[in-house]
């Protein structure tokens, strides 16, 4: 399931979940949180990782489906948040096989730059099937050097905005920031979306 370039995110899998379980939450998503539904809405994120974002929106009320294609992330991610409340999926955008249903609140954090521009067309017009209406899509695009052998695209904020619009998502929040994990050359843009009501 995983994309061409993607190997070495399972091969530094257990490097690559210290790392995400080094920063909470509430620091990596902090533009998101006043989007969020009220709690029992179900939930959707894809590129789970480490399982941190998925476990912590449990622990605020939410039923998670947490998609991951890194077979090794996804088992480690199992261990770590074993919550009766997420349920794991093997899959990957654009297409997100296996998930059915509409959510709340779908997230992507770190995720989109792994697509190139073909299917970032055919994947937002997927989200823009998994959203409920009134429901928020939210998404972190990386902007920086790329490390060998990984398959990373710098996406626009403005491309992101635009594709989302022909789908029916507006924009609500628009900020940039720089790397939560001290990467001084690593900076992301946070965007949230709202899909019509």
């Amino acid at each position: 399931m995983r994309l061409a370039g993607q190997e070495e995110y399972g091969v530094l899998a257990e490097v690559l979940v210290r790392g995400y379980e080094g920063i909470r939450f509430e620091e990596v998503h902090r533009e998101a949180l006043p989007f969020l539904p009220s709690a029992g809405a179900r939930v959707l994120d894809i590129g789970a990782g480490s399982g941190r974002d998925a476990a912590a929106l449990v622990a605020r009320g939410f039923r998670v489906v947490a998609v991951e294609p890194t077979d090794e992330l996804r088992e480690l991610a199992r261990h770590l948040h074993p919550e009766p409340g997420i349920e794991w999926i093997e899959g990957a955008l654009p297409d997100v096989a296996g998930v059915e249903g509409q959510f709340g609140f779908v997230l992507l954090s770190a995720v989109w730059m792994h697509l190139d521009e073909g299917q970032r067309d055919t994947a937002m017009v997927r989200l823009g099937e998994l959203v409920t209406p009134g429901g928020s899509l939210v998404m972190t695009l990386r902007h920086g050097p790329v490390s060998p052998g990984r398959r990373m695209f710098d996406v626009p904020a403005q491309e992101t905005i635009e594709l989302a619009r022909a789908r029916g998502l507006a924009v609500v929040h628009r900020s940039h920031h720089g790397d939560r994990m001290g990467r001084p050359d690593i900076s992301w843009d946070a965007l949230v979306f709202r899909a019509a009501e």
